[in-house]
């Protein structure tokens, strides 16, 4: 991922430093179980892992320079890795890798590298959660229109809304919890996975010192549908973060403007047309979501490598992994900051709310005009004729509300009382059950409504 996507703390997992520590933190882990079983002297164990670890603090670029110098005449990343750590090792490097294979190392080492990227992706979920959750709440009871096919619905409150996605990304909380176990998992079996040279009891106990569990059978790599299972649930993630994206997009164009992002001081929005307040960061997480969800497809055909192993799945990870972790964490990273500094603006909801006329409310007025003993076939047909008079005549000479066309119905007076058509075009009464739905997603309604 391209800098300007890219946090710190995220790039630092994939960087060659990262991977190196846990190359060499698998080996000396095999290489103290192999001591434990009587195939390594303790002695050389112990010398591997001081040398090692003194190897690895120091580490710097004339480190990385060494081993990309190997690697130019070995054509192999791991041979390359293990003729450096030799020479910093000694003799007692002959017990470095013994009866193991590369891919035992490679996809141990992805796995450790995936959970440690999740584990940050998980706390970049909480702070989105708390988020949602703030402006939920603090919106409960903001009354703002609904909206089907993009066309005025009924009346809602704009912190259901928020609960609505706040609901959503507790659910891709939990798939990426899942997703997390699935991935979290060692092989250290040697040659096409037999075990044939390494004790299967080396691969529990390196699997359960970096948390993780041991592949049920890894035919020299640990199959890829849990890959693919993983960059499944990042692109979940992914489009539940364009949504709300989307939404803020709408919400904020100019005949909305029901809500916007912050605007910072300073920021310009075009270079043509200073008046402009671009929804930037919505779009640019649009295009973020589209980059993790494109990982999906290479993520699942992966699954399908020739016999025990190939290595048409590297080229892909090397790119995917790094990449897909990288955009997900800045962007939910930044959906967090947007959402905490998302300008509302109840008043222009009430407006937009109102500017048809009533016809939202035309639903309560069906289910009123049934309750008062007109059949739901000529109440529907009653109600379609004065909301469409009230549409087509809205805003120009001799219009009228959809409340007076309704009173001016014959079909309707004198047979409803204005009590009735009252509660019926009342837009709190959509706010009744508002305490149901935010114990269900928050399990708690929170305070009730001020006045």
């Amino acid at each position: 991922m391209v800098p300007r996507y890219t946090r710190p703390a995220m790039a630092a997992i994939w960087a060659p430093e990262n991977r190196y520590r846990i190359w060499f933190e698998i080996e000396a882990l095999a290489c103290e179980a192999m001591a434990q079983y009587g195939a390594v002297p303790a002695e050389a164990a112990k010398v591997v892992r001081e040398k090692g670890d003194a190897a690895m603090a120091a580490f710097s670029q004339a480190d990385l320079d060494r081993i990309d110098e190997i690697e130019a005449e070995t054509r192999h990343d791991v041979i390359a890795f293990l003729t450096w750590l030799a020479e910093k090792i000694g003799p007692e490097s002959r017990f470095v890798h013994l009866g193991m294979t590369s891919s035992d190392v490679l996809d141990t080492c992805l796995s450790v590298q995936l959970v440690q990227a999740t584990d940050m992706l998980l706390a970049d979920l909480d702070a989105v959660l708390d988020a949602l959750k703030r402006r939920a709440f603090e919106h409960k009871y903001t009354l703002t229109i609904g909206r089907s096919h993009a066309i005025h619905a009924e009346p809602t409150s704009f912190g259901l809304k928020l609960a609505g996605h706040y609901a959503e990304f507790a659910r891709n909380r939990e798939r990426l919890v899942r997703a997390r176990a699935e991935i979290a998992t060692c092989a250290i079996s040697g040659a096409v996975g037999t075990y044939a040279h390494v004790d299967p009891r080396v691969e529990e106990f390196v699997a359960a010192r970096l948390g993780l569990e041991p592949e049920g059978v890894s035919t020299q790599v640990i199959p890829r549908d849990r890959h693919a299972a993983y960059f499944c649930a990042l692109a979940v993630i992914a489009s539940g973060i364009e949504r709300l994206a989307v939404e803020v997009r709408h919400l904020q164009r100019s005949e909305v403007r029901e809500a916007e992002e912050f605007f910072h001081p300073g920021q310009k929005g075009s270079s043509a047309m200073p008046h402009k307040r671009n929804p930037v960061l919505s779009e640019n997480l649009t295009g973020l979501a589209r980059l993790v969800r494109a990982h999906v497809i290479p993520a699942l055909e992966n699954v399908a490598l020739w016999h025990e192993r190939d290595i048409s799945h590297s080229s892909v990870e090397r790119n995917i992994c790094p990449d897909g972790t990288i955009g997900l964490d800045f962007a939910l990273a930044r959906l967090a900051g947007m959402m905490d500094k998302l300008v509302i603006y109840p008043d222009r909801m009430i407006a937009n709310l109102e500017s048809l006329g009533g016809v939202v409310h035309s639903g309560e007025v069906l289910l009123a005009l049934a309750r008062a003993g007109i059949l739901r076939e000529d109440a529907y047909r009653i109600v379609q004729r004065n909301a469409m008079a009230t549409w087509t005549m809205l805003g120009k000479p001799g219009g009228r509300s959809f409340r007076e066309n309704l009173e001016a119905d014959p079909e309707v007076a004198g047979r409803v009382p204005a009590s009735v058509l009252d509660a019926a075009m009342n837009s709190d009464s959509h706010l009744g059950a508002l305490d149901h739905s935010y114990t269900r997603v928050f399990g708690e309604a929170g305070p009730g409504r001020a006045g």
